[in-house]
């Protein structure tokens, strides 16, 4: 961390760095607020690279008649998409339906449809299907984003990886995202507006002394104190630990925390659409292209324990996905398919529902004033809506602190995004132009990654010599330099499981060997604070 008078006093302390994290101190530096903000893991270490890569509005969630969180996520998908056309892109969901389909699963929607129409009991009839389509489709300004549509699956390519009771399907748009990209370019830009980004670093308690918040953290500079005139809990899973632990604070919030697994199989079938998959317990998973080669099914929910203990995908809901999707495809989905897993925990706001699945994935923000200087805390919260939560957050603030400037991330590219929704494979080609010796798949890659940004990742090479050491699966030493010094990346697992997938298709050798030369050259302590 540079060095900073005693007296030097910042106006935000945010803890935590994912995706909520990240996003309020951006929002904040961009008014004008000092912000310094400290993670104790890799940014999108826990949460926020775990999720199932989607912007959605949460088609399942108006069942629960969350009707607001359902339309705010529908307004910022396209918001979102066009400020970061590279990490995120339009797709279709198809969502197979066949009139004998039963659900055990109860929603304030049954439940209304059982007293009402009893004989629908354990059913979603297709006119219930059409109307939550249609609330989607109308809840949301769409501009680019096609609206529903019915397949005919015996005709339409998606119907052909499916068993052959499914002949009807209805279609829809949601939007992909790169989740853990997201936090790390949301970081360099908060970075980029004079924010302080302090990876690897551990909050150890938070005082209150004069009405300021002096805040005792260690990390690669050594344990030190810095002092705030706010604090920003989004530590996630964490928050309680936070609460209780560091700030010493009793609060009747409470999160409940639900795990949340995917498995990643061998590439299921040819076209690029989704499926949404209904199954009999009333839940819902999604399959999705994935990283070209491969197919993401997700997700579960089952209530978790604690933070501390590091989520992994169990067998037996490795075994449930499994079974799930193999309700729908022809060729079942096994074990054998599976080439990785990932898990992560989602730190919900507890409402007291009483099923893991019930929970409400809306966000609550409280401030805590009882130890002088005001603590605000972020429970629960979606990665669709994380743009509009830092908003939210910031009127808080603001009230408190005092307003600078108003609203301004709706309208501003991430780094890298700033080119129009649809151009990327207009870039690919200009960039392979330049650079003849990118193979499409390569340069596709780049673009995905870092849009505009990849030229200045490029800049000045004539040969792939040029980008020195070639650390597998198109990894060179020039884009491993950029991470590090631009995205904060520390270690190989920095690289190839959170700023990229290259993990899916490097060796372990490989991994290793990037890795000893990562902590070779090291960062200097000043690019890691303020994201060079």
């Amino acid at each position: 961390m540079p060095e900073r008078a005693d007296t030097d006093v910042f106006d935000i302390f945010v803890v935590g760095g994912g995706i909520n994290g990240c996003g309020i101190a951006r929002d904040a530096a961009g008014r004008g607020y000092s912000v310094c903000l400290a993670e104790m893991n890799d940014l999108a270490s826990a949460t926020s690279s775990a999720s199932t890569k989607l912007f959605h509005g949460g088609l399942r969630y108006l069942e629960y008649f969350e009707i607001r969180l359902v339309r705010e996520a529908l307004l910022e998908r396209e918001t979102l998409l066009r400020a970061m056309p590279h990490i995120s892109w339009p797709m279709r969901f198809v969502l197979p339906y066949h009139e004998d389909m039963r659900f055990e699963g109860t929603t304030p929607t049954s439940r209304i449809l059982g007293v009402l129409m009893p004989w629908l009991r354990g059913r979603r009839p297709a006119w219930l299907i059409r109307l939550g389509l249609f609330l989607y489709d109308h809840l949301g300004k769409r501009r680019l984003l096609p609206g529903s549509s019915t397949l005919d699956l015996a005709a339409d390519p998606a119907g052909k990886p499916l068993k052959g009771k499914f002949r009807k399907a209805f279609e829809y748009s949601d939007c992909w995202v790169e989740d853990s990209r997201l936090v790390a370019l949301n970081a360099r830009d908060a970075a980029a507006r004079g924010a302080t980004i302090l990876t690897r670093t551990k909050v150890f308690a938070a005082n209150e002394k004069d009405g300021l918040w002096n805040v005792t953290i260690s990390g690669e500079g050594g344990t030190y104190s810095v002092k705030a005139r706010m604090l920003v809990n989004a530590a996630g899973p964490w928050v309680p630990d936070v609460l209780r632990g560091a700030l010493h604070l009793n609060s009747k919030d409470r999160v409940r925390l639900v795990r949340g697994s995917h498995i990643v199989t061998r590439r299921l079938y040819e076209h690029d659409k989704c499926y949404f998959f209904q199954g009999e317990d009333g839940r819902i998973i999604f399959a999705i292209p994935y990283e070209t080669d491969f197919t993401l099914i997700g997700t579960t929910d089952a209530d978790h324990d604690s933070a501390s203990n590091k989520p992994v995908c169990t067998e037996a809901e490795r075994d449930y996905l499994c079974a799930f999707a193999s309700q729908y495809f022809e060729r079942p989905v096994t074990p054998d398919d599976i080439v990785w897993s990932y898990s992560g925990v989602r730190p919900l706001h507890d409402d007291g529902s009483g099923s893991a699945t019930a929970a409400t994935r809306d966000y609550t923000l409280k401030v805590d004033r009882t130890a002088g200087a005001p603590v605000l805390n972020v429970f629960g919260g979606k990665i669709t809506t994380y743009r509009k939560l830092a908003e939210s957050a910031l009127e808080q603030i603001g009230r408190i602190l005092g307003a600078k400037s108003g609203p301004w991330t709706a309208e501003a590219a991430l780094p890298g995004g700033d080119f129009p929704v649809g151009a990327v494979e207009q870039l690919v080609t200009e960039l392979q132009k330049t650079y003849p010796f990118l193979s499409e798949a390569w340069a596709r890659r780049l673009i995905r990654a870092y849009g505009t940004d990849a030229r200045h990742l490029l800049a000045g090479a004539e040969t792939a010599a040029d980008l020195g050491r070639d650390f597998g699966a198109t990894l060179t030493e020039r884009e491993v330099v950029w991470l590090m010094d631009t995205e904060f990346a520390c270690t190989a697992e920095d690289i190839v499981w959170r700023r990229s997938k290259l993990g899916l298709r490097m060796t372990l050798t490989q991994s290793e060997a990037l890795d000893a030369w990562m902590r070779a050259r090291s960062r200097p302590a000043e690019r890691v604070a303020m994201g060079s």
